[in-house]
C-alpha cells in the first residue's frame, strides 16, 4: 500500500492534487508542512500538505515530491479551516487563498538554471551565432538563468537556443529552488582571546602607536564595551571611534578583532518600561460594561461612538483583559497610515507585545510576523495590521478588534480571494470561539442593521473625551458665492476668514479633497479636445509637480502637452481640481505657513505616511491638503479647522452606497476638528447645501440617514435586505465580451429570474485595453446563499467550457460592497 499526500498548490485550482511519499516521510509529515512538488512538464512549486492518506489518484499517477522545506507546520489547522471557509464564501480556489496569506518568501518559485554539459566535447562551428554565444558564456560562469540568457542575447525569446543547444547536448537544465527568506544578521566585534592577558595587550598597544586610528578603535571598544557590558555593533564602533569600517575590517584581519554575527529582528520596539492604561471617564466606563455584559450573550459587538469618544482607550482595556489570559489579540484597522500612529500609542501600554503587519513590509519582515505569532511569540500578543493580517497563523486568539469598520478598505478587490476582512475576522474569530467588537462612529448599514435585528450586540456612546462639543458644522453655498464674485479660486471668503482666524490662534487646518493630482481633466478651450488614456477609456490627470499627465487606473503616464494634440491650438485649460491645486492655492494665499500634502503621490515610500504624522502632530504644519487618507480615525490634537473643498463629487457617484459613503467620509473628517478643549469647526463647500445627506451630516443625525437610507434599500433590493453577486467579464475584443455576457446573463435568468441585472458597461469600460461588462446577481433573504452559489459554479463551469469564450476572464466578486 503506497502513501499519499494532497497539497495546495499556489495556483487557481478547483482542486487539490495528490503526491506519492515513501512510509519514512509519510511519518514524518504533517498538515501545515511545505514541500516542492514538480507540476506540469517542468514547473516546480512550493505546495502545502493538507492531507496524507493512502489512496492512490483513480485519474493520475502520483508523481513524487522533491523535498520536504519545513521541519513544523508553518500553517495551523485553524488556519486551513479558515482558509476553506474562505475559498467557499468567496468563491475562490485554496490555492489563490495560500498565494494571498503567505509571505512572499514562503511560496518558492523554481528558477531554470543552465550548465554547460562537461561530458560532451563541442565543435564551435557546429554552433550558430547565438548558440556560440550561450556556449562561450557558460566557459566563464558556471551557470545561467533564463533572465541571463535574455539580457546576453538581447532577446526576450531565449526558448528556441535552449531547445537546439539541448538537443546538441551542449547544456543540461535542472529546476533550482531558492529559499527567498534571509534572517538579518547583525555584524558584532570583540577583542581576540590571545589579548586576554595583561603583557599581550600592553604589547598590543606598543604595537598600534604607530596607527593611531587603529589605537582609537581599540580604545573606544575598551570604553564601550565597560558601559553597556553588552556585545558590541560594529556601526556602533565605526561611529563611536569615527572611524571607517575599512579601519575595523584591518583589525579584523590581522586577527585583533574577532567578528561573529546575531541573528535579530527585523522589526523591533525600542522604546522604554510601558505605562499603565488611561483613566477611563464615567462614559467610558458605563460603554466598557456594556460591552463586556453583550459578550456574555453576543459573540460579536458593534460599538458605536462618535468621533473623539475614546474607543481606543476602550479597546486598550479589552487587550489588557487578554493578554492577562495569555491570549492573543488581532486589531485590525483600514489604513496604513492609522497604523503608525496607533502603533505608537499600543506600544507605550504593551511595549514589545505589539506585532504590525501590512502591505509596506518588506518579505522578509513579514516572515517574522509570521513566526512570532505562529510560535505565540510574546513579542506577537497584540496583533496590529491592515487586512491581510487576519491571515495570519494564530495560535490562542481571545479578541478581534476591527475598529472603523464601516471603511470600503477592508475588501480586497483584486486579486482574488475578494475578502472582506471584518467579516472574515468575524469567522476567524469564531473558530476560535473568541469575541468581536466592531467600533465606529458612522457604522455601515449592514453591521448597524444587524445591531438593530439583534444578530449583534450594540452599545452607544454619544459623548466626546472631556466633554468637548461636536464640531460646529456649516455648509458653503459656492453657487452663490461664485455669483456675487467672492470666491478666491477654489476657497470661499468664509472658509479665508476661518482659516486666517484659526492660523492666527496658533491652530492647525486640515483640507479635504477627494482627488489626488493637480486637476481631473485637461481640455482644449478652442476645440474641445481632452487628452485620454491609450489603455482606459477615462480622461489623463495633471500632475503638476512632475508636469505630466497621468492615468489613474493604469499609470500610464505622458508629459503635459504645450498645444492641443487635435487642433494645434495653445489654449489649453484645465478643469476641476484635485489635492495639487489646493496646495498650491493655500501656499498663495497663506504664505508664511507651511502647507503639506498627503496622498498616494506622496505616501509611497514605507516611512511616507509616518514622516507627514509626525510632522503635523510636532506642529511643522499648519495647513494640511489631503484625500480620504485623512478621515480613518486620525487624532490630531491641535487641528481646530476643518474644510471640505467640495463634497458634491462625492455624492453624484453612480453607486448604491454613495450616500451612505459620504455620510461616513464627511463626519470622520468633521470628526479630526477640535479634538481638545476647544470646539472645532467644519465648512463643507457644496453646490448643493439643501441635499438631504449634507443636511444629516451638519446636524450630526447618523439614526436619520440610517432609516433613509435603509428605506431606500427595501424599495430598490439593495443589502442588507438583499444578498449580492457581481460578475465581471473582461477581454480585449469588445464584441466578444459583449456576446459572452449576453449569454452569461440568459444563463442567469433561467434560474434567477428577474433578480440579475445586466449585462451593463460600467461607468469606465476599459481599464488596460480590457473591456469590462458586469453582470449583478441579487439573492433575497429566504434564498440559500450556497445553493446560489452552487446554480452560478455550474453556469460558470459551463460558459468556460465554451471554446469562444475560454478566452474571457470572469470574475466573481461575492459581497462586492
Amino acid at each position: 500500500m503506497g502513501h499519499f499526500i494532497n497539497v495546495i498548490l499556489p495556483i487557481p485550482l478547483e482542486k487539490s492534487f495528490t503526491y506519492a511519499i515513501t512510509k519514512a516521510e509519510a511519518n514524518f509529515l504533517q498538515p501545515g508542512v511545505r514541500v516542492s512538488v514538480p507540476f506540469g512538464k517542468t514547473k516546480i512549486y512550493t505546495a502545502l500538505v493538507i492531507d496524507i492518506h493512502q489512496n492512490a489518484p483513480l485519474v493520475y499517477d502520483a508523481k513524487e515530491i522533491h523535498q520536504i522545506l519545513d521541519d513544523t507546520p508553518i500553517v495551523t489547522s485553524q488556519q486551513l479551516k479558515h482558509w476553506q471557509w474562505i475559498s467557499t464564501y468567496y468563491m475562490c480556489s485554496l490555492g489563490e487563498v495560500m498565494r494571498a496569506a503567505l509571505p512572499n518568501a514562503f511560496i518558492l518559485e523554481s528558477e531554470t538554471v543552465i550548465s554547460k554539459n562537461d561530458d560532451v566535447v563541442i565543435n564551435d562551428a557546429d554552433l550558430k551565432d547565438d548558440e556560440f554565444v550561450v556556449h562561450e558564456a557558460l566557459h566563464h560562469q558556471s551557470s545561467l538563468k533564463i533572465q541571463d540568457l535574455i539580457a546576453i542575447l538581447d532577446k526576450k525569446n531565449v526558448l528556441p537556443v535552449i531547445k537546439r543547444l539541448l538537443e546538441k547536448n551542449a547544456i543540461s537544465i535542472q529546476e533550482e529552488i531558492y529559499e527567498k527568506y534571509k534572517p538579518k544578521l547583525v555584524r558584532y566585534v570583540k577583542l581576540s582571546t590571545t589579548f586576554s592577558s595583561e603583557t599581550a595587550l600592553q604589547e598590543l598597544m606598543l604595537d598600534l602607536s604607530r596607527a593611531p586610528k587603529q589605537r582609537d578603535v581599540v580604545m573606544t571598544l575598551f570604553s564601550i564595551s565597560a558601559q553597556t557590558r553588552q556585545p558590541v555593533k560594529v556601526t556602533d564602533l565605526s561611529a563611536e571611534s569615527d572611524a571607517s569600517t575599512s579601519i575595523i575590517k584591518s583589525l579584523i584581519d590581522k586577527g585583533i578583532l574577532e567578528e561573529y554575527h546575531i541573528q535579530t529582528d527585523r522589526v523591533q520596539y525600542d522604546g522604554d518600561d510601558n505605562l499603565d492604561s488611561k483613566q477611563l471617564n464615567a462614559y467610558q466606563e458605563i460603554a466598557l460594561d456594556d460591552v463586556k455584559k453583550s459578550f456574555k450573550i453576543q459573540n460579536i459587538t458593534l460599538l458605536h461612538g462618535v468621533t473623539s469618544s475614546g474607543k481606543t482607550e476602550i479597546y486598550v482595556k479589552l487587550i489588557e483583559e487578554q493578554l492577562n489570559l495569555n491570549k492573543q489579540v488581532l486589531y485590525l484597522l483600514p489604513e496604513i497610515a492609522l497604523t503608525t500612529q496607533l502603533v505608537e500609542r499600543l506600544q507605550i501600554y504593551f511595549g514589545e507585545q505589539v506585532a504590525v503587519f501590512h502591505s509596506k513590509y518588506s518579505s522578509n519582515e513579514r516572515v517574522e510576523v509570521w513566526n512570532n505569532v505562529l510560535t505565540n511569540s510574546p513579542k506577537a500578543r497584540v496583533i496590529l495590521g491592515a487586512r491581510s493580517s487576519v491571515l495570519l497563523p494564530f495560535q490562542n486568539l481571545g479578541l478581534v478588534i476591527v475598529d472603523e469598520e464601516h471603511e470600503s478598505s477592508y475588501k480586497q478587490f483584486d486579486p482574488a480571494p475578494r475578502y472582506h476582512a471584518r467579516d472574515t475576522a468575524i469567522v476567524l474569530a469564531n473558530i476560535f470561539r473568541s469575541k468581536t467588537l466592531l467600533g465606529s462612529a458612522t457604522p455601515s448599514l449592514e453591521s448597524y442593521y444587524n445591531a438593530k435585528q439583534g444578530k449583534y450586540g450594540l452599545v452607544e456612546l454619544n459623548h466626546r473625551f472631556n466633554n468637548v462639543m461636536m464640531p460646529d458644522i456649516e455648509l458653503v453655498d459656492i453657487k452663490d458665492k461664485q455669483k456675487r464674485k467672492r470666491m478666491q479660486g477654489h476657497f470661499s471668503d468664509r472658509l479665508i476668514e476661518e482659516m486666517t482666524e484659526t492660523l492666527k490662534n496658533k491652530h492647525q487646518i486640515i483640507l479635504f479633497q477627494n482627488r489626488r493630482g493637480f486637476s481631473p481633466i485637461v481640455e482644449c478651450n478652442t476645440c474641445g479636445h481632452s487628452p485620454q488614456c491609450p489603455n482606459c477609456d477615462v480622461s489623463l490627470t495633471f500632475h503638476q509637480y512632475r508636469n505630466q499627465l497621468r492615468c489613474h487606473y493604469c499609470g500610464y503616464n505622458t508629459v503635459m502637452p504645450k498645444t492641443c494634440e487635435a487642433c494645434g491650438s495653445v489654449e489649453i485649460d484645465s478643469k476641476g481640481f484635485g489635492t495639487e491645486q489646493v496646495e498650491q492655492e493655500a501656499k498663495v494665499l497663506f504664505p508664511d505657513h507651511k502647507v503639506a500634502r498627503m496622498d498616494l503621490d506622496t505616501t509611497r515610500g514605507k516611512y511616507g505616511y509616518e514622516k507627514i504624522i509626525n510632522a503635523l502632530e510636532q506642529q511643522e504644519i499648519d495647513i494640511l491638503v489631503g484625500t480620504q487618507m485623512l478621515t480613518k480615525g486620525l487624532d490630531f490634537r491641535n487641528v481646530k479647522l476643518v474644510g471640505i473643498m467640495n463634497a458634491d463629487n462625492m455624492l453624484n457617484f453612480p453607486d448604491f452606497r454613495a450616500n451612505e459613503r459620504s455620510y461616513q467620509l464627511m463626519a470622520q473628517v468633521s470628526g479630526r476638528a477640535g479634538r481638545t478643549e476647544e470646539r472645532g469647526k467644519v465648512l463643507i463647500q457644496t453646490y448643493n447645501p439643501f441635499h438631504k445627506i449634507l443636511q444629516q451630516v451638519s446636524t450630526n443625525s447618523y439614526f436619520e440617514m440610517f432609516e433613509e437610507q435603509l428605506g431606500e434599500r427595501h424599495v430598490y433590493k439593495y443589502p442588507p435586505i438583499f444578498r449580492m453577486i457581481k460578475i465581471t467579464l473582461k477581454h480585449k475584443d469588445y464584441n466578444k465580451v459583449n456576446v459572452g455576457a449576453d449569454w452569461y446573463a440568459r444563463s442567469l435568468r433561467t434560474v434567477f429570474d428577474q433578480h440579475v441585472l445586466g449585462p451593463e458597461f460600467p461607468p469606465v469600460a476599459r481599464i488596460r485595453n480590457q473591456y469590462l461588462k458586469h453582470i449583478l446577481v441579487k439573492i433575497p433573504q429566504k434564498q440559500s446563499l450556497g445553493k446560489t452559489k452552487e446554480a452560478i459554479t455550474k453556469i460558470n463551469n459551463s460558459f468556460l467550457s465554451v471554446k469562444d469564450f475560454r478566452p474571457i476572464r470572469v470574475i466573481l466578486n461575492v459581497d462586492n460592497y
